[in-house]
């Protein structure tokens, strides 16, 4: 068996999102889902409930005067809001722990999360561009496979990191080199087998290579791919696969990006990213 088959047999293996998260993942697919549905799944939720209320009222979620309770918040925001919360919730307490493979320290992973879900946000609004409901969430959950590969798997990314030094690759091309696969593709396995949306699954696979995305719509992947690319400039990511990183140029031209929107929105994503993350420090 190949290194690669090894890793994603053990996929199932990982702990499954908490239930009120996956119960919610099936009420935002639902279009007869009401408001009192949502309410009635984060109320069963304690630390739901703390960081909804904590989130709906900070700057950035906030959207107007004090929000006391779960109905206000979940009327007030709309169920696609409160899943990304709820996703937000979920990841949270994975993100925070430190990634022994990958060398970030705790917090480390969710600041760049946050800091990623935050530009994929900001980039449309300064372009006004419609994009997918599922941006958010693929932003959110793009490095999802660092925490497989680097705590649950307990992946030893020195040999990673030293053929990516000496062959001056890109951290997630000597990955594939050394195991057969890469963080990105075990992490859309996981959500693959969550069972979250397929836009959300194909942004954290190709997020790294959003030219090899099999198809014409690149919209979500190329969001994914500079929003990270934003969240490095804001100084989120400390750890071994920042070396050789380039930003993959078709991407700034099938949106329009410049690097001027780029540092505005890494100065959006700065205004906000500390608050995001202090309610869940």
């Amino acid at each position: 068996m190949s290194k690669r088959e090894e890793i994603l047999e053990r996929i199932p293996a990982i702990p499954p999102l908490p239930a009120s998260a996956t119960q919610m993942l099936t009420l935002v697919g639902n279009t007869d889902t009401q408001l009192t549905d949502v309410q009635r799944v984060v109320e069963y939720d304690p630390g739901l409930v703390s960081n909804l209320l904590r989130l709906a009222n900070s700057a950035y979620f906030g959207t107007g005067g004090p929000i006391n309770s779960v109905r206000e918040a979940v009327v007030r925001l709309g169920i696609k809001r409160v899943f990304q919360i709820a996703m937000t919730s979920a990841v949270a307490p994975l993100a925070q722990q430190e990634i022994r493979g990958y060398d970030l320290p705790r917090n480390g992973l969710l600041r760049h999360s946050a800091a990623t879900a935050l530009a994929v946000e900001y980039l449309p609004k300064r372009m006004s561009m419609r994009v997918p409901d599922a941006t958010y969430t693929a932003g959110l959950l793009h490095d999802l496979g660092k925490i497989v590969m680097g705590s649950f798997l307990e992946v030893d990314s020195a040999p990673i990191t030293l053929m990516a030094y000496r062959e001056k690759l890109s951290f997630e091309l000597a990955e594939h080199r050394v195991l057969g696969t890469d963080h990105a593709e075990v992490g859309a396995a996981l959500l693959g087998f969550w069972k979250l949306p397929q836009a959300v699954v194909d942004a954290v696979r190709w997020h790294h290579a959003p030219n090899a995305y099999p198809h014409a719509d690149k919209t979500v992947v190329d969001l994914v791919h500079l929003g990270e690319h934003v969240a490095r400039i804001c100084g989120t990511s400390s750890s071994t696969d920042g070396m050789n990183y380039s930003v993959c140029i078709e991407s700034l031209e099938r949106l329009r990006m410049t690097p001027e929107i780029l540092e505005q929105v890494a100065g959006d994503v700065l205004g906000s990213l500390e608050e995001i993350c202090a309610i869940f420090n």
